[in-house]
């Protein structure tokens, strides 16, 4: 492995340089790209010397980091891959370093029945993937949900930060609903995704009051001198045993939410609970339709989930949210009825 973050980017920048066969590249050149990428990705000035640049080329070619780099020298003074097609981001891990991908897999694979470390079972299985596609050349068997270039992924990395440190944060916000941006000044305490999307819980300043902003709406977000304040009454690690998607106030008690699923919903249903409250509370023996409880707290994500049943599930009980989903479902029917909607 490179000494160092700064090794590495100067080994990309002159794989990238070398690539480009279209222009000639001196050292002087290859001292100048790199110290650009350098100050682009690590706002470091000056620091890449001639020197270091012919060390790093002398690195690049030798077997120690494995690249065996076919970089010459032509014309006494320009350089080049001598392979056109060569470049050190298309070589395969060595074995070695499979083996050591592989142990360290296989010990984050016994992890998997302790609940602290669940949610780390789908990148475990990524890299387990991988590691079998490099050892074996072959097409990929499990292909994993993403979202690529999800706006606001960017901001994972400085929040998480700034929640470790205890940063108080200004915030320009821009809900769906609001015509203009909001600014919020928040002390965060936890990054959490939902289908997809991910979402800052802070409580804000004025306050104390908990808001959850979505990543993709935050316009802005920057640091404030000001002392960081905690909310005792906001527990991270059970905030949301009682809750589908992301939407709950501190304080807001659950409900025991009763439905009724046909025998294909019902099927679904069962491997797959809604909730990990989930129960079965009685099942027909000849049409297989079931009855379920789920005790969680009634929001916008917990409707959506049980409208995507459609006609194969029927809320029974609380009745504020049956009639809710009546409601719901009347105007989504109006839609189909009224000639104006989508024509």
């Amino acid at each position: 492995m490179p000494a160092n973050k700064n090794a590495l980017i100067r080994y990309k920048t002159i794989d990238n340089c070398l690539r480009r066969r279209y222009r000639r590249w001196t050292l002087i050149d290859l001292v100048e790209a790199c110290s650009e990428a350098i100050y682009e990705y690590e706002g470091i000035r000056g620091g890449v010397s001639v020197r270091t640049i012919q060390c790093d080329i002398q690195m690049m070619r030798s077997d120690k980091l494995g690249y065996n780099a076919p970089i010459e020298v032509y014309d006494h003074k320009y350089y080049r891959y001598s392979d056109p097609d060569y470049s050190i981001m298309n070589l395969p891990l060595s074995q070695q370093a499979l083996d050591v991908l592989q142990k360290a897999t296989d010990m984050l694979r016994q992890l998997d029945d302790f609940d602290q470390f669940g949610e780390m079972s789908d990148v475990v299985s990524m890299l387990q993937e991988k590691l079998a596609m490099a050892r074996n050349w072959r097409k990929p068997l499990v292909n994993f949900d993403r979202v690529p270039n999800l706006k606001g992924l960017n901001l994972l990395s400085p929040l998480y930060g700034y929640i470790e440190q205890k940063r108080p944060l200004k915030i320009i916000y821009k809900s769906f609903k609001s015509k203009a941006p909001q600014v919020f000044v928040v002390f965060p305490y936890l990054l959490k995704e939902f289908r997809n999307r991910w979402f800052l819980f802070a409580a804000r300043e004025s306050d104390m009051l908990m808001f959850n902003f979505a990543l993709d709406r935050i316009e802005e977000v920057e640091t404030i001198d000001i002392p960081f304040r905690e909310k005792p009454e906001f527990d991270s690690e059970h905030f949301f045993d009682d809750v589908i998607g992301v939407t709950k106030n501190i304080g807001t008690k659950p409900h025991r939410i009763r439905f009724w699923a046909n025998s294909e919903q019902s099927n679904y249903i069962k491997t797959k609970p809604i909730h990990m409250s989930q129960e079965l509370i009685k099942e027909d023996p000849e049409t297989h339709c079931c009855v379920f409880e789920i005790r969680v707290v009634v929001n916008f994500e917990l409707i959506s989930v049980l409208l995507s049943y459609g006609e194969g599930l029927k809320v029974m009980a609380p009745r504020m949210l049956k009639q809710r989903m009546e409601k719901t479902l009347a105007r989504a029917l109006q839609l189909y009825k009224s000639p104006r909607n989508g024509q």
